[in-house]
């Protein structure tokens, strides 16, 4: 039997940011000036942040927003000051459940369905560890079920949103009685690194903190005017770039690597992977912006219209990179703009990239009516 094209939809979208937000330029000049007994290093500081399409970002640590010579993870000459990696889990701990509440009430709110009928819950996070872990700290206070079915999905990366999508729509296929909860928490300037390496200072640039979350079932459960449907997903390595994305825990955070070859391995890996998958041209592109030239080489490559990734454009400008969080921010803009007559609606693809290099894509709707 012909499977449907459409087996599920996201009910309710929820984000969450903490209160403390960096502009860009003000805190390129704090790095500088952190930087300025090496003067190269602090060009090259102010060039990246003009570059790299961020405006704004949101962080959980006030102490980033302290003048350079006194801020704790930039200041380079006083090592004996840099928070450790427990001192930043503990922070993460304290931080992260405020905001994943935050994303996940405003989602269950928005899918008209009480927390009690969750019967599954996704937890996601890169940027932090404890015991309880996030999703057994949040099923009381979220009042979810006690025996709700929990799988938490640690250190995957910045495609670990979609992961999260791809496996709940897999879960209310085989279970037409599953109803899912997704939340996703990233605090990822906690891992800012007390170091001059070009490495460092570009990790530095473009990453935010923040929440998100979704509520997933099968279609036709509930009638949403303007939800997202989801159809298939895969997931796939791409060949000879395992050491393109690599992310180590050391004693002062997580120590992160980005190829600067990253954005035209993509561009030129992706697009054959999806290219014939759908009979017509794709209206709808959430494409993660795991940084400004992943966009650029992925709009050329695919001939991806401007009206079409710049919800993509507009939540890197304003958000940052939120790792797996950020997927969710996008498909939140993209339905803010079909709201609002900025854009399209139809069907197209979700698109998030991990360490692996891996890439993960689902297939996406969005219409008034369930298909």
């Amino acid at each position: 039997m012909e499977q449907p094209k459409w087996s599920a939809e996201i009910l309710g979208i929820g984000t969450a940011v903490p209160p403390h937000r960096l502009e860009q330029e003000e805190t390129a000049e704090r790095l500088a000036e952190a930087l300025a007994d090496e003067p190269n290093a602090a060009r090259w500081v102010k060039r990246i942040f003009r570059q790299c399409g961020v405006r704004t970002r949101y962080t959980c640590e006030p102490d980033l927003l302290q003048p350079g010579r006194q801020n704790r993870y930039v200041s380079y000459s006083r090592p004996e000051r840099f928070p450790s990696t427990a001192e930043r889990m503990e922070t993460y701990r304290r931080e992260s459940v405020p905001l994943a509440l935050e994303a996940a009430r405003t989602a269950l709110r928005e899918s008209g369905m009480n927390a009690s009928e969750v019967t599954h819950l996704i937890t996601v996070s890169c940027t932090g560890f404890f015991l309880p872990g996030l999703d057994a700290v949040l099923v009381p206070l979220l009042g979810l079920q006690p025996d709700v079915y929990r799988s938490p999905l640690t250190f995957l990366g910045c495609g670990a949103g979609l992961t999260a999508i791809r496996v709940a729509r897999d879960l209310t296929a085989a279970n037409p009685s599953a109803r899912v909860l997704i939340i996703c928490v990233e605090l990822c300037t906690l891992h800012i690194q007390p170091s001059s390496d070009r490495e460092a200072l570009f990790g530095a640039s473009f990453f935010g903190d923040g929440a998100s979350a979704c509520v997933i079932a099968p279609t036709g459960l509930v009638h949403h005017r303007g939800s997202f449907l989801l159809g298939q997903g895969r997931a796939k390595l791409l060949a000879d770039t395992s050491d393109d994305m690599v992310w180590k825990v050391g004693n002062h955070g997580f120590h992160l690597y980005l190829s600067p070859e990253i954005p035209k391995r993509i561009g030129r890996l992706v697009p054959p992977e999806i290219e014939g998958i759908q009979s017509a041209p794709p209206l709808l592109w959430a494409i993660h912006p795991g940084g400004r030239g992943i966009l650029d080489e992925l709009q050329e490559a695919c001939r991806i219209a401007d009206a079409q990734i710049e919800a993509s454009r507009s939540v890197l400008s304003r958000y940052g990179n939120l790792s797996s969080a950020t997927l969710l921010f996008v498909l939140r803009e993209i339905r803010e703009r079909i709201s609002n007559g900025l854009q399209e609606r139809g069907e197209g693809w979700a698109l998030a990239f991990s360490p692996g290099l891996t890439a993960e894509w689902v297939h996406i709707g969005f219409q008034s009516d369930v298909c």
